[in-house]
């Protein structure tokens, strides 16, 4: 699959497994039907045959049908475009980001970087970076792209982390948790 992705247009799907998967992994096991699109941008091949790749999301989608004619996955998928921006959802992100920014702002200074998010990268950019690069579980991950705007998944990884910082912070909690 990626040497025909590197081949071609460098596109791949990305899809999550559904529970259970491990007794049918190389078969076809059930995904979640909303995914994410992303383009190759580095590929680096190891001598087992296996694959290093970054990948960069580009939008997402939800599969229709699945064509099972080659070894690999493919399929009929249909692009989920975001809801279009009001104002009011823009102003409603951008408080969402000062509120990403404070809370995740511990984290960066101790890491010794910047803790202000970089201004020239948009909400949009910062949202979805956030979604995908924290280190978030699976099943949160995938409910974040299941949600159908920006405003939506701002706000539900702002609620997200703060129940997170809440878990970390109260004793005995996180015990219950896992």
């Amino acid at each position: 699959m990626i040497a025909d992705a590197v081949a071609s247009d460098r596109m791949i799907g990305m899809a999550l497994l559904r529970p259970g998967w491990e007794r049918d992994y190389e078969g076809r096991p059930p995904i979640y039907a909303v995914c994410c699109s992303g383009v190759v941008t580095h590929v680096e091949r190891m001598a087992d045959g296996r694959y290093n790749l970054v990948l960069r999301g580009l939008e997402r989608f939800r599969i229709v049908e699945e064509d099972h004619a080659l070894s690999y996955r493919r399929a009929l998928i249909e692009p989920l475009p975001e809801d279009p921006l009001t104002d009011e959802a823009r102003n409603a992100i951008r408080s969402y980001r000062a509120k990403l920014e404070s809370m995740l702002a511990p984290t960066v200074e101790r890491a010794g970087a910047d803790p202000k998010m970089p201004a020239a990268m948009s909400d949009e950019d910062l949202v979805n970076a956030l979604a995908q690069y924290l280190d978030l579980e699976a099943l949160e991950k995938q409910a974040l792209l299941e949600k159908p705007s920006l405003r939506l998944r701002a706000e539900s990884l702002v609620e997200l982390l703060e129940m997170k910082l809440l878990m970390a912070r109260t004793p005995g909690i996180s015990n219950v948790a896992n």
